[in-house]
């Protein structure tokens, strides 16, 4: 897939369909993207799981810090990073050791790596980079998914 340019749709039909997101590089500082970011997700109806082993067992925005994606007890539908580029790869490899996997891996902004994109497209999941979903939250997504 072309990470320069997304199809039409491509990031409204993927925020439509997922429900719970594990935010890779969540922070507690409320001065961080990856905070707001939680903040406007759970304001939108999901399920947000934060993930930062510097921060496992504490709370952000009244939700519990995993360590890593492996720690999460439910299934996610999405994977959200908040890491330098060069870190993608990795969360791929862990995503890609999950016995359940999410759908969608999502590279917030700056976060690019087109051979982690490869690796994870080519075992089935979606990939969105360079782009965030609060960015791309189309105003009516989840009052359609959350009625559907």
């Amino acid at each position: 897939m072309n990470h320069d340019h997304y199809a039409s749709g491509y990031t409204r039909k993927i925020l439509r369909s997922v429900h719970t997101i594990a935010v890779v590089g969540a922070s507690p500082n409320r001065s961080r993207p990856s905070h707001s970011a939680m903040d406007f997700l759970i304001a939108k109806g999901y399920r947000v799981i934060p993930v930062n082993p510097g921060h496992a067992g504490k709370e952000i925005l009244g939700q519990t810090v995993v360590a890593h994606l492996c720690d999460i007890a439910e299934p996610v539908d999405m994977v959200d990073v908040f890491r330098a580029p060069s870190h993608l790869s990795a969360v791929v490899d862990e995503v890609l050791a999950l016995d359940h996997r999410p759908a969608v891996i999502w590279g917030e902004f700056g976060v690019r790596d087109d051979a982690a994109a490869e690796k994870a497209e080519a075992a089935g999941l979606q990939v969105v980079m360079d782009r965030s979903p609060v960015a791309e939250f189309p105003a009516r997504t989840r009052v359609a998914a959350m009625s559907a």
